[in-house]
């Protein structure tokens, strides 16, 4: 990926910077080939990536089954993918409007 987020289809891929024990959950700003989502939740036993979903879940309209885990589970680096996205937060709705309309051919 050349960037933080790309399609795959109708699914979205996003490479994760998390940061667990946060006060608050939110999604903060892209850092390099990463999005920075922040969560409360502590990282013991998979505990934040699961509160982490749950979050972007509601954050893009999506029940929390309709996201996977890639990597990084147990890891502060992490890939989703979110199949079929009802909203968009706005970081990510402004990057993917400036990325170039790519056609299969």
């Amino acid at each position: 990926m050349n960037s933080f987020c790309e399609w795959d289809g109708d699914t979205l891929v996003l490479n994760i910077l998390g940061q667990p024990n946060a006060n608050r959950d939110v999604i903060g700003k892209p850092k390099g080939k990463q999005l920075q989502v922040s969560v409360t939740a502590a990282p013991v036993a998979g505990r934040a990536t699961d509160h982490m979903v749950r979050f972007l879940a509601a954050e893009f309209a999506v029940s929390p089954s309709a996201i996977t885990v890639v990597f990084g589970r147990f890891n502060i680096n992490k890939q989703l993918r979110i199949r079929s996205p009802q909203d968009l937060p706005a970081v990510v709705a402004k990057h993917l409007a400036q990325q170039p309309l790519q056609l299969e051919l």
